[in-house]
């Protein structure tokens, strides 16, 4: 079993926590568009509270340990790993639950490159201790908004886990998924599963768009999110997400590999 202290020490030695590649620049671009409710950002959550600028610096300290300084303009932003670790724990408890009741489960991503395979590894084992991992709406084309206009994407699952990828012949006979903040994938799942007669999910998985629109939508939701997402944690303030795990959500695929078997572990689903 991998120990607390081993899984700080790949935290920081990874970039996962600690200093990360996101930047503080990125991360107060994001709380001022958070402020100004732009969609972008706010990955299909409605918030009930103001949340203005200072306010998401004061929730994003708290919860993700970044400076509360507004003076702190520029350089690379900062996880702390406790909070990381904290929030793992919290994760795989709400998995055990899961687990524990055969609940359906729902499990999407919008960084399809990087963080498919940890949740692979967590659908494989709900599915083991007889959860039915639902794949709604595969094959079903959702219209997204990006910065380029509107594109057409394609819900797809390797595994169980849902991801969109762009519409049309995959390059190189692959399927290539697309990064996506978007909660439009997660409602057309969960509309598609409710057409069907059902089930619908007990809890969904995931980051981005797929928490926050479940979320929203009244579901039990957990997820991982960056110092730039701070949609995850005012929905987990806010009480319409129920875990957000802050880390960096984008190095590479391989290094949560370690967060996988600690999570699988702490959760009783080790095999």
């Amino acid at each position: 079993m991998l120990s607390t202290g081993a899984l700080r020490a790949h935290l920081l030695a990874a970039g996962l926590a600690g200093t990360v590649a996101t930047s503080r620049e990125e991360s107060l671009r994001s709380y001022r568009l958070f402020a100004a409710r732009d969609p972008r950002v706010t990955l299909g959550l409605t918030p009930a509270g103001g949340w203005d600028e200072a306010a998401l610096l004061r929730l994003m300290a708290e919860k993700c340990g970044v400076s509360g300084d507004p003076a702190h303009r520029s350089g690379p932003d900062v996880i702390d790993p406790e909070r990381t670790l904290r929030g793992l724990d919290a994760f795989a408890g709400r998995l055990a639950v899961a687990a524990a009741r055969r609940a359906p489960v729902l499990f999407g991503t919008g960084h399809p490159h990087r963080l498919l395979g940890f949740y692979v590894a967590l659908a494989d084992a709900l599915s083991a201790a007889g959860c039915d991992v639902l794949i709604p709406a595969q094959g079903r084309c959702v219209d997204i908004t990006t910065r380029f206009g509107l594109r057409t994407y394609v819900l797809d699952y390797v595994r169980g886990v849902a991801f969109v990828r762009e519409a049309g012949p995959p390059e190189g006979g692959r399927e290539q998924g697309a990064h996506s903040h978007s909660a439009l994938p997660v409602r057309a799942a969960l509309e598609s599963a409710a057409q069907a007669g059902g089930p619908l999910p007990e809890l969904v998985v995931g980051d981005h768009g797929w928490v926050c629109g479940a979320g929203q939508l009244g579901i039990e939701a957990i997820g991982l999110a960056d110092t730039d997402d701070p949609a995850l944690f005012v929905g987990e303030a806010e009480g319409q997400v129920a875990v957000a795990v802050p880390l960096d959500d984008g190095v590479r695929s391989a290094y949560y590999r370690p967060l996988t078997r600690y999570v699988l572990n702490r959760a009783c689903l080790s095999r």
